[in-house]
Protein backbone atom coordinates (compact mmCIF):
# COMPACT_ATOMS: atom_id res chain seq x y z
CA UNK A 1 0.00 0.00 0.00
CA UNK A 2 2.04 3.26 -1.11
CA UNK A 3 1.26 6.50 0.50
CA UNK A 4 -2.05 7.74 -2.13
CA UNK A 5 -3.88 5.23 -0.81
CA UNK A 6 -3.60 5.98 2.61
CA UNK A 7 -4.60 9.62 2.13
CA UNK A 8 -7.38 8.33 0.17
CA UNK A 9 -9.10 5.99 2.86
CA UNK A 10 -8.18 8.24 5.85
CA UNK A 11 -9.98 11.03 3.92
CA UNK A 12 -13.07 8.73 2.79
CA UNK A 13 -12.88 7.54 6.50
CA UNK A 14 -13.06 11.05 7.93
CA UNK A 15 -16.31 11.77 5.54
CA UNK A 16 -17.61 8.55 6.31
CA UNK A 17 -17.50 8.98 10.46
CA UNK A 18 -19.23 12.70 9.59
CA UNK A 19 -22.00 11.07 7.48
CA UNK A 20 -22.42 8.09 9.93
CA UNK A 21 -22.45 10.62 12.87
CA UNK A 22 -25.06 12.98 11.31
CA UNK A 23 -27.27 10.57 9.44
CA UNK A 24 -26.23 7.25 8.07
CA UNK A 25 -24.84 5.74 4.89
CA UNK A 26 -21.07 6.42 5.46
CA UNK A 27 -20.56 2.32 4.72
CA UNK A 28 -21.92 3.23 1.11
CA UNK A 29 -18.97 5.37 0.45
CA UNK A 30 -15.94 2.79 2.35
CA UNK A 31 -17.31 -0.24 0.95
CA UNK A 32 -17.07 0.15 -2.68
CA UNK A 33 -13.64 1.81 -2.21
CA UNK A 34 -12.19 -0.77 -0.20
CA UNK A 35 -13.41 -2.95 -2.98
CA UNK A 36 -11.48 -0.65 -5.57
CA UNK A 37 -8.59 -0.92 -4.14
CA UNK A 38 -8.63 -4.60 -4.42
CA UNK A 39 -10.09 -6.20 -1.42
CA UNK A 40 -12.59 -9.18 -1.90
CA UNK A 41 -16.13 -7.81 -1.03
CA UNK A 42 -16.44 -10.53 1.89
CA UNK A 43 -12.95 -8.91 3.10
CA UNK A 44 -13.94 -5.31 2.51
CA UNK A 45 -17.36 -5.85 4.39
CA UNK A 46 -15.62 -7.43 7.26
CA UNK A 47 -12.84 -4.85 7.19
CA UNK A 48 -15.27 -2.09 7.14
CA UNK A 49 -16.09 -3.41 10.76
CA UNK A 50 -12.78 -1.81 11.98
CA UNK A 51 -13.44 2.00 11.34
CA UNK A 52 -17.65 1.43 12.51
CA UNK A 53 -16.07 0.39 16.04
CA UNK A 54 -13.55 3.48 15.31
CA UNK A 55 -16.27 6.07 14.06
CA UNK A 56 -19.01 4.81 16.33
CA UNK A 57 -16.81 4.80 19.47
CA UNK A 58 -15.78 8.20 19.17
CA UNK A 59 -18.69 9.35 18.93
CA UNK A 60 -20.68 8.20 21.90
CA UNK A 61 -17.81 9.86 23.76
CA UNK A 62 -18.42 13.04 21.61
CA UNK A 63 -22.01 12.91 22.52
CA UNK A 64 -21.27 12.17 26.10
CA UNK A 65 -19.24 14.80 27.06
CA UNK A 66 -21.62 17.09 25.87
CA UNK A 67 -24.27 15.68 28.11
CA UNK A 68 -26.55 13.38 25.53
CA UNK A 69 -26.67 9.69 26.69
CA UNK A 70 -29.14 7.49 27.65
CA UNK A 71 -26.96 4.17 28.36
CA UNK A 72 -30.08 2.29 30.01
CA UNK A 73 -32.24 2.82 26.73
CA UNK A 74 -29.11 2.61 23.82
CA UNK A 75 -28.29 -0.79 26.58
CA UNK A 76 -31.51 -2.80 25.91
CA UNK A 77 -31.42 -1.66 22.09
CA UNK A 78 -27.18 -2.84 21.72
CA UNK A 79 -28.51 -5.68 23.33
CA UNK A 80 -31.72 -6.87 20.87
CA UNK A 81 -29.85 -5.70 17.94
CA UNK A 82 -25.94 -7.80 18.69
CA UNK A 83 -28.26 -10.88 18.58
CA UNK A 84 -29.51 -9.81 15.50
CA UNK A 85 -25.91 -8.77 14.15
CA UNK A 86 -24.41 -12.40 14.91
CA UNK A 87 -27.38 -14.23 13.27
CA UNK A 88 -26.73 -11.31 10.36
CA UNK A 89 -22.99 -11.78 9.87
CA UNK A 90 -23.97 -15.47 9.61
CA UNK A 91 -26.40 -15.45 7.19
CA UNK A 92 -25.38 -15.92 3.62
CA UNK A 93 -28.25 -13.57 2.08
CA UNK A 94 -28.38 -14.21 -1.94
CA UNK A 95 -30.12 -10.86 -2.53
CA UNK A 96 -29.29 -9.52 -6.05
CA UNK A 97 -27.10 -6.74 -5.49
CA UNK A 98 -29.15 -4.32 -8.09
CA UNK A 99 -32.31 -5.06 -6.10
CA UNK A 100 -31.09 -4.15 -3.16
CA UNK A 101 -29.68 -0.89 -4.05
CA UNK A 102 -33.11 0.43 -5.22
CA UNK A 103 -34.58 -1.01 -2.43
CA UNK A 104 -32.74 1.11 -0.04
CA UNK A 105 -32.62 4.10 -1.93
CA UNK A 106 -36.84 3.59 -1.46
CA UNK A 107 -36.11 3.27 2.31
CA UNK A 108 -33.76 6.60 2.12
CA UNK A 109 -36.71 8.61 0.99
CA UNK A 110 -39.18 7.22 2.92
CA UNK A 111 -37.08 8.24 5.64
CA UNK A 112 -36.28 11.70 4.29
CA UNK A 113 -40.16 11.99 4.26
CA UNK A 114 -40.95 11.00 7.70
CA UNK A 115 -38.56 13.78 9.04
CA UNK A 116 -39.38 16.70 7.35
CA UNK A 117 -43.16 15.83 8.06
CA UNK A 118 -43.34 14.95 11.33
CA UNK A 119 -44.77 17.00 13.67
CA UNK A 120 -42.12 18.53 15.79
CA UNK A 121 -44.86 18.47 19.02
CA UNK A 122 -44.52 15.10 18.95
CA UNK A 123 -40.53 15.25 20.36
CA UNK A 124 -39.70 14.35 23.31
CA UNK A 125 -36.86 14.30 25.66
CA UNK A 126 -34.08 11.42 25.65
CA UNK A 127 -35.49 10.33 29.08
CA UNK A 128 -39.04 9.94 28.77
CA UNK A 129 -39.28 7.50 26.13
CA UNK A 130 -42.52 6.06 24.45
CA UNK A 131 -42.90 2.52 22.99
CA UNK A 132 -39.60 1.06 24.00
CA UNK A 133 -40.44 -2.63 23.71
CA UNK A 134 -41.81 -2.33 20.08
CA UNK A 135 -38.39 -0.42 19.40
CA UNK A 136 -36.48 -3.45 20.96
CA UNK A 137 -37.95 -6.20 18.06
CA UNK A 138 -37.09 -3.36 15.53
CA UNK A 139 -33.77 -3.20 16.79
CA UNK A 140 -32.99 -7.22 16.68
CA UNK A 141 -34.29 -7.08 13.11
CA UNK A 142 -32.09 -4.03 12.33
CA UNK A 143 -29.14 -5.76 13.96
CA UNK A 144 -29.77 -8.90 11.38
CA UNK A 145 -29.13 -6.57 8.50
CA UNK A 146 -26.68 -4.52 10.11
CA UNK A 147 -24.65 -7.97 10.77
CA UNK A 148 -25.06 -8.72 7.10
CA UNK A 149 -24.57 -5.83 5.31
CA UNK A 150 -24.56 -2.60 7.57
CA UNK A 151 -24.61 0.05 4.63
CA UNK A 152 -27.80 2.08 5.08
CA UNK A 153 -28.49 0.88 8.73
CA UNK A 154 -28.02 4.28 10.32
CA UNK A 155 -30.93 5.62 8.15
CA UNK A 156 -33.68 2.84 9.57
CA UNK A 157 -32.42 3.43 13.16
CA UNK A 158 -33.11 6.93 12.72
CA UNK A 159 -36.58 6.30 11.44
CA UNK A 160 -37.24 3.95 14.34
CA UNK A 161 -36.14 6.65 16.73
CA UNK A 162 -38.04 9.49 15.55
CA UNK A 163 -41.15 7.96 14.59
CA UNK A 164 -41.57 4.73 16.70
CA UNK A 165 -40.07 6.39 20.04
CA UNK A 166 -40.30 10.44 19.35
CA UNK A 167 -36.76 11.21 20.46
CA UNK A 168 -34.88 14.58 18.87
CA UNK A 169 -33.04 13.86 15.95
CA UNK A 170 -29.36 14.71 17.77
CA UNK A 171 -30.65 12.20 20.45
CA UNK A 172 -31.72 9.66 18.25
CA UNK A 173 -28.21 10.07 17.06
CA UNK A 174 -26.65 9.66 20.39
CA UNK A 175 -28.15 6.40 20.67
CA UNK A 176 -27.21 5.66 17.12
CA UNK A 177 -24.06 5.74 17.45
CA UNK A 178 -24.05 3.23 20.53
CA UNK A 179 -25.72 0.64 19.57
CA UNK A 180 -24.15 0.62 16.26
CA UNK A 181 -21.22 0.29 18.36
CA UNK A 182 -22.22 -2.57 19.95
CA UNK A 183 -23.52 -4.87 17.06
CA UNK A 184 -20.27 -3.72 15.00
CA UNK A 185 -18.22 -5.45 17.46
CA UNK A 186 -20.60 -9.00 17.65
CA UNK A 187 -20.20 -8.62 13.65
CA UNK A 188 -16.46 -8.10 13.75
CA UNK A 189 -15.86 -11.09 16.29
CA UNK A 190 -17.31 -12.79 13.63
CA UNK A 191 -15.86 -12.15 10.61
CA UNK A 192 -12.40 -12.05 12.68
CA UNK A 193 -13.30 -15.14 13.05
CA UNK A 194 -13.78 -16.55 9.42
CA UNK A 195 -10.63 -14.62 8.91
CA UNK A 196 -12.19 -11.23 6.34
CA UNK A 197 -10.51 -8.71 8.29
CA UNK A 198 -7.20 -6.53 6.02
CA UNK A 199 -5.85 -4.81 9.46
CA UNK A 200 -3.98 -2.24 7.61
CA UNK A 201 -6.78 -0.90 5.45
CA UNK A 202 -9.15 -1.07 8.30
CA UNK A 203 -6.89 1.03 10.87
CA UNK A 204 -6.10 3.68 8.04
CA UNK A 205 -9.91 3.98 7.05
CA UNK A 206 -10.76 3.87 10.81
CA UNK A 207 -8.12 6.64 12.13
CA UNK A 208 -10.14 8.76 9.90
CA UNK A 209 -13.58 7.65 10.64
CA UNK A 210 -12.27 8.55 14.22
CA UNK A 211 -12.19 12.33 13.58
CA UNK A 212 -15.34 12.59 11.14
CA UNK A 213 -17.27 11.49 13.71
CA UNK A 214 -15.76 12.96 16.93
CA UNK A 215 -16.21 16.23 14.94
CA UNK A 216 -19.83 15.74 14.18
CA UNK A 217 -21.20 14.27 17.31
CA UNK A 218 -19.52 17.81 19.28
CA UNK A 219 -20.72 20.14 16.48
CA UNK A 220 -24.40 18.46 16.41
CA UNK A 221 -25.22 18.36 19.84
CA UNK A 222 -26.84 21.88 20.39
CA UNK A 223 -28.17 22.15 16.95
CA UNK A 224 -31.99 22.85 16.22
CA UNK A 225 -34.13 19.86 14.77
CA UNK A 226 -34.96 21.95 12.04
CA UNK A 227 -31.18 22.45 10.65
CA UNK A 228 -30.30 18.83 11.52
CA UNK A 229 -33.68 17.75 9.25
CA UNK A 230 -32.38 19.81 6.35
CA UNK A 231 -29.05 18.01 6.97
CA UNK A 232 -29.96 14.96 7.20
CA UNK A 233 -32.48 15.55 4.40
CA UNK A 234 -29.54 15.94 2.18
CA UNK A 235 -27.41 13.07 2.82
CA UNK A 236 -30.28 10.94 2.18
CA UNK A 237 -31.09 12.66 -0.98
CA UNK A 238 -27.74 12.23 -2.46
CA UNK A 239 -27.39 8.82 -1.55
CA UNK A 240 -30.67 7.55 -2.73
CA UNK A 241 -29.99 8.85 -5.96
CA UNK A 242 -26.49 7.31 -6.10
CA UNK A 243 -27.98 3.97 -5.16
CA UNK A 244 -30.60 3.92 -7.67
CA UNK A 245 -28.89 5.37 -10.78
CA UNK A 246 -25.01 4.23 -10.19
Amino acid sequence: MDISEIFILIICGLFSGAVNTLAGGGSLLTLPLMIFLGLPPSVANGTNRIQLIFQNFFAVYGFKSKGISNFKFSSYLSISSAFGAILGAFIAVDFPEDLFKKVLSVIMILVMLSILFKNKNDSQNLYDIKNKWLSILFFFIIGIYGGFIHAGVGFIMIMVLTNVNHIPIAHSNSIKVFVALIFSIAAFIIFLYEDKINWIYGINIGFGSALGAWTASRWSYNKSDKILKYILSIILLVMSVKLWFF
